[in-house]
């Protein structure tokens, strides 16, 4: 661990704290927003506990995975996409609140925090199969196919894993506006998906036979 490394992580988290605290309780027009306080919660003391681990264990890693800046032109638009869908889909659930649009049921809602944080652990599980994992698309140095545990069923199970992290967050914000909003994650995702296979075909050694073992990409059976 080098000072350095940790300072970049604890600035990224406390800069998602706030940003994401000023996207969801500015709308709301009050820091009194309960689905607000509990969404934070759920999203980043997870994030802050595996950061901490992370920077114990495997600095490399946690570098790696701090790195988000994208090479590829074709995934900044996915990139820029994501970040609107998620300003957007913010400011609805403040903006929902405020205004009463949704009524959801306290059992939706603690149903949709119990699979986030499911998901949160399929996600833990997916970094700690993948060494290789990066938030951007390359090839590193020595890279190899991952095809066993979770690899073996699906061939993105980190992106199956943010599909239910995101999907669920609205719901536990109590907004069925800011749902819909969120709906687009997996249009987005599809498209970000198609170029990375694209991408690893020609970079990656072994990619295209690992393609043929697993059929699926995201989910078993469906797609």
């Amino acid at each position: 661990m080098t000072i350095k490394l940790f300072v970049q992580a604890i600035t990224k988290i406390v800069s998602g704290i706030i940003l994401v605290g000023i996207l969801i309780f500015l709308p709301a027009g009050t820091f009194f927003f309960p689905n607000g306080i509990l969404l934070m919660s759920v999203l980043f003391v997870p994030m802050f506990i595996a950061g901490i681990i992370m920077m114990f264990k495997s600095p490399k890693f946690l570098k790696l995975r701090l790195n988000a800046k994208e090479k590829q032109k074709e995934q900044n638009i996915v990139v820029k996409l994501s970040s609107l869908m998620f300003i957007a889909g913010f400011i609805t659930s403040g903006l929902d609140f405020r205004f009463g649009w949704s009524n959801l049921p306290k059992s939706v809602v603690i149903i949709a925090t119990v699979v986030f944080l499911l998901a949160h652990l399929l996600y833990a599980e997916v970094i700690r199969e993948n060494k290789y994992l990066s938030r951007t698309i390359e090839v590193q140095e020595n890279q190899k196919v991952i095809d066993t545990g979770l690899y073996s069923i699906v061939r993105h199970p980190m992106y199956t894993a943010t599909i239910f992290l995101f999907l669920s967050m609205p719901i536990i914000l109590g907004s069925v506006y800011s749902f819909l909003v969120f709906l687009a994650y997996p249009f987005i995702i599809s498209k970000r998906i198609k170029y990375e296979e694209e991408f690893l075909e020609k970079k990656l050694g072994g990619y295209t036979k690992y393609k043929e073992k697993v059929k699926y990409r995201l989910i078993p059976f469906v797609w």
